[in-house]
């Protein structure tokens, strides 16, 4: 009996505990505590797409250009330099706990760059074959390019904008306080610095 009356005592003890935390958690949330690690989160979630975005144009490469070599074989060198820039692109990977490293970031960037380039001759060089723009199956792989450099243009900008909303949170009051204060260890992340349209393949249309 004793010790029954005794059990719930320590729940009355710890109210003052609940209570304090009642009112601070909405404090908290309103006072802009949780616009840092929010943003953070929606700006590592965009660079994700980013890197799908990639890594889908990256897969549809080796189709890309084993098709071309079947009518342009002897087009060596573009051919060859097609895959050593999807090479290098795909060996230079950038987590998002990598995004606050500038140069990372400008090795990346650099790396899809040179795969953009890479790109943009052998579709030139596709020019000289009508047969091969032809090809039923050259014709998809174009529709699946083109598809992907939209959707890589639109990860981007999403990216982009992403990445100024979340830098802007570790500027500006009231989140700034909770960046010095709290979160001293987050960084601005790094953030595209070749406007979308330098990056885009040109078009792929050859009606």
């Amino acid at each position: 009996m004793f010790a029954q009356r005794l059990m719930p005592f320590p729940t009355i003890r710890m109210l003052p505990a609940f209570l304090l935390m009642a009112i601070a958690l909405p404090f908290l949330a309103g006072c802009g505590y949780n616009t840092i690690p929010t943003n953070e989160e929606k700006a590592k979630a965009a660079w994700s797409e980013v890197l799908n975005q990639y890594q889908r144009r990256a897969d549809l490469i080796p189709n890309l250009v084993e098709t071309v070599k079947g009518y342009a074989s002897h087009e060596k060198d573009v051919l060859e330099g097609v895959v050593e820039a999807r090479a290098k692109a795909t060996q230079m990977t950038l987590p998002p706990e990598a995004l606050n490293d500038p140069a990372k970031f400008k090795a990346f960037q650099d790396s899809q760059s040179g795969l953009t380039s890479a790109l943009s001759r052998l579709l030139a060089v596709v020019e000289n074959y009508p047969d091969l723009k032809a090809n039923q199956n050259f014709l998809a792989l174009q529709a699946q390019l083109e598809g992907t450099e939209n959707r890589i243009a639109v990860a981007r900008r999403d990216y982009i904008e992403a990445v100024r909303v979340y830098n802007t949170t570790l500027k500006t009051f009231p989140s700034l306080i909770w960046a010095k204060l709290w979160f001293t260890n987050n960084q601005p992340f790094q953030n595209f610095t070749v406007p979308d349209d330098k990056m885009e393949v040109p078009a792929v249309k050859f009606n």
